[in-house]
């Protein structure tokens, strides 16, 4: 296997360019670094699992990732070609024009800071100016707050919830439904 470092020597292969991100593939060489975001119960909760991930189960999610019908982009922090966490465009319907987002800032310290907002709008463009869709929906945990504070800078309005149905903390939480349109993005 190659240097499993969080940083490459060379930049790597970029597909979307934001002001303080970019995003690229995912790459095999990483999963030392996804097994470890997969097992940060800090993270989790916010994803539906908290249960450990083994070695062999972060190579299968990598092998799902690549192998199924979504765009999942790799984050890199610009300053210093550090990955970041995930991004993914799913249920995509070309016919519908429209699919879901997902996102993932796999790093603690990295939250907070505003990638996810940038990272949200960067996917925004991409769905509506290069595949050609109308609508992207996400749905959040409603404890997510920070969540669904970047969502909401991005251009995303909530649209349902699906009422106590994420047990956290043991409490029952609603989903929050969220989306955006392309005439809604300037």
């Amino acid at each position: 296997m190659a240097d499993t470092t969080d940083t490459p020597d060379t930049p790597p292969t970029i597909n979307l360019r934001g002001a303080r991100v970019a995003l690229g593939p995912l790459r095999r060489d990483l999963l030392p670094v996804y097994a470890r975001w997969l097992n940060d119960f800090g993270t989790a909760p916010m994803l539906g699992n908290a249960t450990p991930q083994t070695a062999e189960g972060v190579a299968a999610w990598y092998e799902r990732q690549v192998a199924g019908d979504e765009i999942v982009f790799l984050i890199y922090e610009l300053a210093t070609w550090r990955p970041l966490g995930t991004a993914t465009l799913y249920d995509i319907h070309h016919g519908y024009r429209r699919a879901s987002f997902g996102i993932w800032i796999g790093e603690p310290d990295a939250r907070g800071q505003g990638f996810g907002t940038e990272v949200t709008r960067l996917i925004l463009d991409y769905a509506f100016t290069v595949l050609g869709l109308h609508n992207v929906m996400l749905t959040v945990n409603a404890y997510n707050v920070a969540g669904i504070r970047a969502y909401t800078r991005a251009g995303f309005r909530e649209f349902g919830r699906r009422r106590e149905c994420r047990p956290h903390d043991g409490t029952l939480h609603d989903v929050v439904y969220m989306d955006c349109l392309a005439p809604e993005i300037g």
